[in-house]
């Protein structure tokens, strides 16, 4: 194999890292404290390193902004522009991940003058072309909370069915039949009731439920089909 100077040698990792709280559906972007880019917003990132692959990049990009293990990660789009870098060719493999928020503790990084959780519909101006992969993403993650139960990641374990409505209504930008979605969901057999309710409520206390992925796994196997 031959090598020359029009080997692209940059590669970077890009994290959209979804989280949901109280109705309204956030990402998480850090200020550069360096570089170029210096007090500009952006989402998590870094270069890939030669020892590492590229899920253990993504993985560590999470770990540098929470303590929090077992989060759920999937690889998302490569993109590669021409002019999204300035005076280098680089590019990024996207990654999404979508988090409970009350169990993600932020961290700044060393390169990172701030980081904050912004909602999905107000995001200030972004570096690169993040705001694209942000846009991108979102889009995605709308078509596929439809078709698969990813959604229970940003939920904490025990939840309401008004929980799960608002994460479904803060994710696809729009209002749905309360009625029409709780028999949806109740039917598909894939919540169980803990026989417990809401504490510490100023309002009527509601049932909490529990998505069971096992259930979802064997209804897989027989040929089930999950839409919202």
């Amino acid at each position: 194999m031959q090598y020359s100077d029009d080997i692209i040698d940059a590669l970077s990792i890009d994290c959209v890292i979804f989280g949901f709280k109280e109705t309204q559906l956030y990402v998480l972007l850090v200020k550069h404290g360096i570089g170029p880019t210096l007090g500009q917003w952006a989402l998590p990132g870094s270069w890939i390193r030669y020892n590492e692959s590229i899920d253990e990049a993504a993985n560590r990009i999470l770990s540098s902004q929470t303590a929090v293990g077992n989060i759920y990660l999937e690889q998302f789009k490569t993109f590669g522009d021409l002019e999204r870098f300035p005076a280098r060719r680089v590019i990024t493999i996207a990654y999404y991940a979508l988090v409970n928020i009350e169990n993600f503790e932020l961290h700044a990084g060393p390169t990172e003058a701030d980081v904050q959780w912004f909602k999905v519909w107000d995001v200030p101006k972004m570096a690169f072309d993040h705001k694209t992969i942000f846009e991108s993403c979102l889009s995605f993650l709308k078509h596929k909370v439809q078709h698969e139960p990813i959604g229970f990641n940003l939920l904490p374990p025990k939840f309401t069915l008004l929980q799960l409505l608002e994460l479904y209504e803060a994710i696809l930008n729009q209002k749905l039949d309360k009625s029409n979605f709780r028999k949806k969901f109740l039917k598909m057999n894939l919540l169980v009731d803990t026989k417990e309710r809401q504490q510490d409520v100023s309002h009527r206390a509601a049932t909490l439920y529990r998505f069971d992925e096992n259930i979802y796994n064997k209804l897989l196997d027989k040929g089930f089909i999950f839409e919202v």
